[in-house]
This record gives structure tokens, sequence and C-alpha cells, in this order.
């Protein structure tokens, strides 16, 4: 059915088969060049949802940028119903700095739904949640890691959403996490606006990673395919497994500062009492390993080579559900 609904972003009015990029401006830079946030919409003439890719929110979490890049770069954006919204950087200054942060040193993961004169962060999270959101149906918002903290490529859900489960069915990262929504982020703030939006979370800050953009690709076009928006000359590859459904999960704290030697177990399903890593001094005198306190998959992994005590370097899996409840 084709459609002759028409959509406003900023002001901006985007027609039933246009594509246009909108340049969010909401402040300059402090030398008072202009910083231009790009909006890329792409509509088909036919009737149908309307569905966000970001990534970004997060200025050194180049992965997701990356991801949505690609997106972009192979036409994968191009509808073959409905309309797709790609940001694939939303805190600009962020991206500019290779911080995670706004220049006010806010994060902005926690400022949602924000307000018009608030912070610079909040009055960012506010326009977004204001002219964007609104219109969405469905959302994909990609993270990475934080500091030198690598994911496993993964989905994250609120948990007891029939809905967003079969969404990261389709998907199908080779882990989906239950996580509850953080007050002051976006995924909380879009559910409000009943957004069915998925947080995609893979790699680490500051890197890209060939594999964790394949899946982050892969699983896009998978949903769009479901959603019946997928050009059909893009190829969707073989699925070799289904997501490992994870429940609960915990961190693994260093007991001793000094020297890690990761022993590569990430995204490994690894016995209790297996070595993880082992911690040194690095003057020779000790050297202590990292065992496994439980059976269970290694879903993320502190990469630093330097730890103290205290610190998280490795999140495991305490229960599986195999997604087929």
């Amino acid at each position: 059915m084709k459609s002759t609904k028409s959509i406003t972003i900023l002001g901006e009015t985007i027609l039933p088969g246009q594509n246009k990029t909108i340049d969010m401006e909401i402040a300059k830079l402090h030398n008072t060049a202009k910083l231009k946030i790009p909006i890329i919409v792409e509509r088909s003439k036919i009737d149908g949802p309307i569905v966000l890719f970001s990534a970004g929110i997060h200025g050194d979490e180049i992965n997701g940028i990356e991801i949505v890049r690609q997106l972009i770069a192979k036409k994968i954006n191009k509808p073959q119903r409905g309309t797709i919204i790609c940001i694939p950087v939303i805190n600009m200054f962020g991206f500019i700095n290779r911080s995670r942060e706004f220049p006010d040193g806010r994060d902005l993961n926690r400022v949602f739904p924000g307000t018009k004169k608030g912070s610079l962060a909040s009055r960012f999270a506010y326009h977004i949640l204001t002219e964007i959101m609104p219109l969405v149906d469905y959302a994909v918002d990609f993270h990475a890691g934080g500091a030198s903290r690598f994911n496993v490529p993964q989905i994250r859900l609120t948990p007891n959403n029939a809905e967003l489960k079969i969404l990261a069915d389709v998907f199908n990262a080779p882990f989906t996490l239950f996580s509850k929504n953080i007050s002051g982020s976006f995924r909380n703030s879009s559910q409000k606006l009943n957004v069915k939006m998925l947080l995609f979370e893979g790699g680490k800050s500051l890197d890209i990673n060939n594999n964790i953009t394949a899946e982050g690709v892969n699983g896009a076009k998978r949903l769009l395919h479901h959603l019946n928006m997928l050009d059909p000359k893009h190829i969707i590859e073989e699925q070799k497994s289904k997501t490992i459904y994870i429940e609960n999960s915990g961190w693994i704290r260093a007991q001793y500062s000094g020297l890690l030697h990761d022993n590569n177990k990430i995204g490994c399903f690894i016995k209790k009492g297996t070595a993880l890593a082992s911690i040194t001094d690095p003057f020779g005198k000790f050297e202590r390993k990292v065992k496994a306190p439980n059976d269970g998959y290694i879903i993320n992994a502190n990469l630093s080579p330097i730890v103290y005590q205290g610190d998280a370097i490795y999140h495991i899996s305490k229960s599986i559900d195999d997604g087929n409840e």
C-alpha cells in the first residue's frame, strides 16, 4: 500500500519515497564552529514501520558507529517498505574528543529524557526524545564495552517482554542478556514511548573489530527481513546457531593489583576452576591465577594489561536458558 503520510524531524519534512540528511545543531564548539549531527532518513513509497539504528551515545564507542556506517554504505538502510532512520554518531562532541562523555562531563545515557534548557547533554537528550523517538516503532542502539572491557556481541533486553524476546531471537546475536532498564537511559525513556528497542553491545571503546561489526550488520539485516523491510538484493547469511540467553551473571574481580595476563577465554563456555588469567607483579616476585568461580560463559573481559585489586576483570554467566521456553 502506497503511503501518502509525511514525517517531520527538526522542522524538515520527508515525504514517502524521499531520502534526506537532516543536520541536528544544538550547540556550537567553543571556537564558534558549527557542530552537525547527521540524521539520515530513507523512506519507501510503500507504507510500513519506522526503524531507528543509532550509535555513538558514548563518543568513544567506535564499533557501533562503524556498524551503522556500514548499514548506510551498503544501502541496507534503503527500505523495501517503511522508513529507516540512521544516526551513526549521537554524541558528536565525545566522538571528536574520543571521549565517552559530553563536554559538560555528563554521560548522555544517564540524562534522558532531558530538558529543553538543561545541561548540554540534557538538551541533546530532550531533542532526540521529542523530535525523533515519537515517530519510531523499532530501534537498535549500538554500544561497545567501556574502557578496556571487551563485550562479546550480545543483545540486551528487559525481562518478561515477549515482543522484545521475539526481536532478539530474530536478531540472533551470539548472546542475549536480560537486563533491567537503567533510570536516565535512552532505552528506558524510549520504552516509555512504546518504542521496541534492542540494545546491542560488542567490542570495546576506541576500537573497531570486524567480527563484532559483522554480527551487528547481519543482525540488523535479519531484523529488517523480519519486518519485510529488507531489499531482496541483500543476502542474509545462514544462521549457525541460536542465541544463548543469559538470565543471571556476575563479575569476577581482581584479588591482587598487578599485570593481567589474559588466557583468551572470552565467548567460551568454561568449567568451574578454569584459569582465566594470571596476575603478576612487574618484578617477578609473584604470580596468581584468576579462576572461574562457576561454570558459565565469559561474556566480557577486561583487556587492560594493568589492574588494581577490586577491578572487574571478567563477566561470567551463572544460569543459561536455551531460549526455547
